[in-house]
């Protein structure tokens, strides 16, 4: 226990540390790219994108009611991010992310192929209200749903928890809005770009995020360290962060 305090107390010496000392420097190249690494790969799953635009998906996959099937998406969310919260400390943050990245590239992969193989007959739904084939329609649905869970236990649980891990003490606020931004930063890029590029092909869209999420799987296996049950003082040797 008194190693524990000592370790806190030296995070903290002022005398070595100033507040003013700078923040984007190589002894914090690898908090920093971790931080931004895990917002920008949170955005780049299309989360945002979907929760905004879930009505206009549902629409254009051949669903009338566009709400209720909203409101099963977003309850899939609900479910899923309460049990990653029980778990998050039984098996750890970059487990959750493996597990997330899995699920984002299945169900991503199934919206995609539903868009693919169906389109013409979405498109005939959407402008003439021609009855669409229920096996693409559901495939969208289930895919969203599924989509959402994966957010709900991995990314979503674990972002915010892992940013203000992976940063010293002296300079987690900084660290904590470098990634907040990052993350909202994307998410007005990904919630942007989704219109303009859903009118040319909604399949090219879902195929984009399932390569960035394959991305991200790679990273969480052989780039992201765990810091489930490591004290803030070990993470901050364990990245190679020098007084």
């Amino acid at each position: 226990m008194d190693a524990e305090i000592n370790d806190i107390k030296k995070s903290l010496d002022m005398d070595h540390h100033s507040l003013n000392e700078p923040f984007f420097c190589r002894k914090y190249s690898k908090p920093i790219m971790l931080a931004i690494a895990i917002a920008a790969f949170n955005q780049l799953s299309g989360i945002n994108a979907v929760l905004y635009y879930a009505p206009r998906i549902f629409k254009m996959a051949g669903f009338d009611e566009g709400l209720l099937t909203s409101t099963a998406v977003g309850f899939s969310m609900l479910v899923f991010t309460m049990l990653a919260l029980l778990v998050i400390d039984h098996f750890g943050r970059r487990k959750l992310i493996i597990a997330g990245s899995i699920g984002y590239i299945v169900s991503l992969g199934a919206i995609a192929w539903a868009f693919y193989t169906y389109g013409a007959d979405f498109k005939a739904f959407i402008e003439h209200g021609t009855p669409v084939s229920g096996i693409g329609s559901q495939v969208v649905l289930w895919g969203l749903i599924a989509f959402v869970a994966a957010h709900g236990f991995g990314q979503g649980a674990v972002i915010w928890v892992y940013i203000s891990e992976v940063f010293p003490n002296r300079v987690r606020a900084r660290g904590q809005a470098l990634g907040s931004f990052t993350h909202w930063f994307m998410a007005a890029v990904i919630s942007w770009s989704f219109p303009m590029f859903a009118e040319i092909n909604v399949g090219h869209i879902f195929v984009f995020y399932t390569v960035c999420m394959i991305l991200q799987l790679l990273w969480a296996m052989f780039l992201m360290p765990e810091t489930k049950n490591i004290s803030l003082e070990e993470i901050e040797s364990k990245l190679g962060i020098s007084d």
